[in-house]
């Protein structure tokens, strides 16, 4: 192709070779010399055009093949080079005897003093993947770091912001109670949300109306209080340790020591006060606490059936949820099961989902559109990738006892890294739960235009998902 300044010269040319005066045999002289000059001059541009264009180098890496039904569409081009195809899985396991912070060519062996026991089972922080690039918030906090307050009876330990400061949205408590042991009758400001790890736990609670509740909720059950609900937990003895639960709450910066507790409300009350109020002698306050009592010792809960009958009848909506008698989805590879307002009526503000993944499958690419994921891992060990857009992303590695947290729209998976089934809770602070899959986005794209993004085949489009595959077998060859 001709250039702009080359067709400029010659048009210049030509104008002063026919711009000379016609009845002088010496300008019609230099007219034409002038006009075989410029004629010369485009036929040389034009060869030297061609020659270049055909001595250009052709850069495989620049274009993309697209098949098309028509055959007819041209080709996608690609504006940057495309992906290192390295798998960048997990450089050790927990067996290894002296990690170190070396891929491929990358890093080099620490000479100074080092955690061993942490590096172990955090590969992917100390020898990161090579797509991992940028700033991402730290997205891990083990239960086993959190300062434990222990109680006669029993102990609480909690995650908030103040470890954790990715996590604005929702926060949590793992608590213990020995049996008979009691969590105090209590309220919060925060919506309190429970499953149960181990053993059987009893609830009471008293709604606004003068409606209440009691029932024993086992292993994998759920309960829910609303904001400003006062209830009570307590250890049944059908476990000969008691019970265990983690508990969430839809505020990043709850805290167990703000509970409105009942022993340290009336330990701050006119004992005059507290006479007139239930219309007794003060000797009845005796032996009302002088301070809170949070965890303590009691006698064995009641049956269920013997809790006092408000006149105005139970709760309109139960407490508690029988999540461990729901049936579980089954994908490829593995299962999911959800409980949110939809099942779980009363539970207005936490939407959450138990998740198992079997070895060498994932939790398929996804994201939620407005809600943060507030995640407790059970069993296994799993690993995850947050992308937070413009190029920043950051990979974590969990094990049982781990919370992790993923702001709201952020890409990630969960990828099951060990030889046993990884089992975790999804939790939100929403009335439903909500993601959406890459997998199902694309499938659902207009076909040609994922290829012009990602150069794929029909093979490989084939594969993608019109429904969504949620938990992925691993890859088949």
């Amino acid at each position: 192709m001709l250039s702009v300044a080359s067709c400029t010269l010659a048009l210049l040319l030509s104008s002063l070779a026919f711009g000379a005066p016609q009845g002088d045999p010496a300008s019609a002289s230099i007219s034409a010399s002038v006009a075989a000059s410029a004629s010369a001059v485009v036929s040389s541009m034009a060869v030297s055009a061609v020659s270049a264009s055909q001595a250009r180098p052709t850069l495989s890496t620049s274009t993309v093949v697209v098949p098309s039904s028509t055959g007819s569409a041209p080709a996608s081009t690609a504006t940057v080079p495309f992906i290192d195809l390295d798998p960048n899985e997990p450089m050790w396991d927990p067996s290894i005897e002296d990690p170190q912070p070396i891929r491929g060519g990358l890093g080099a062996i620490i000479m100074g003093p080092t955690d061993v026991d942490t590096a172990r089972n955090n590969p992917d922080l100390l020898a990161s993947p090579s797509t991992d690039h940028g700033v991402v918030k730290n997205a891990k906090w083990p239960f086993a770091l959190s300062h434990n307050r222990l109680h006669v009876g029993g102990w609480a330990r909690q995650q908030n912001v103040n470890v954790m400061p990715i996590a604005t949205e929702m926060a949590g408590v793992n608590m213990r109670l020995k049996p008979g042991a009691v969590r105090e009758l209590h309220w919060h400001k925060q919506a309190e949300w429970a499953y149960v790890l181990k053993g059987k736990t009893q609830v009471t609670a008293v709604d606004q109306e003068g409606k209440n509740f009691v029932e024993t909720v086992a292993p994998g059950d759920l309960w829910f209080f609303p904001a400003g609900v006062p209830h009570s937990l307590q250890a049944t003895d059908d476990d000969p340790d008691g019970s265990e639960f983690v508990l969430v709450f839809d505020s990043g910066d709850f805290s167990e020591d703000s509970t409105f507790l009942l022993t340290d409300w009336l330990a701050h009350v006119p004992a005059g006060v507290l006479a007139k109020n239930f219309q007794t002698d003060l000797s009845a306050f005796a032996h009302v606490p002088a301070e809170e009592l949070f965890i303590f010792p009691a006698p064995l809960p009641e049956d269920d059936s013997k809790a006092p009958k408000s006149p105005l009848g139970v709760v309109d909506k139960p407490y508690t949820f029988p999540f461990s008698k729901v049936k579980a989805t089954q994908f490829s590879g593995g299962s999911v099961k959800i409980a949110d307002s939809r099942t779980f009526e009363i539970s207005k503000t936490i939407a959450a989902a138990e998740v198992t993944i079997e070895p060498g499958a994932i939790r398929e690419l996804h994201w939620h559109p407005t809600q943060d994921e507030w995640s407790f891992f059970l069993e296994g060990r799993a690993r995850v990738t947050i992308f937070a857009a413009q190029s920043n992303a950051r990979t974590f590695d969990y094990q049982p006892g781990d919370i992790g947290y993923v702001p709201a729209s952020m890409g990630h998976y969960v990828e099951n890294i060990g030889n046993t089934t990884v089992r975790f809770l999804e939790m939100f602070r929403a009335e439903k739960f909500e993601d959406i899959s890459l997998s199902n986005w694309l499938a659902l794209t207009p076909p040609e235009l994922v290829k012009a993004h990602l150069g794929f085949d029909d093979a490989t489009m084939a594969k993608l998902s019109k429904t969504k595959p949620v938990v992925v077998g691993p890859a088949k060859a």
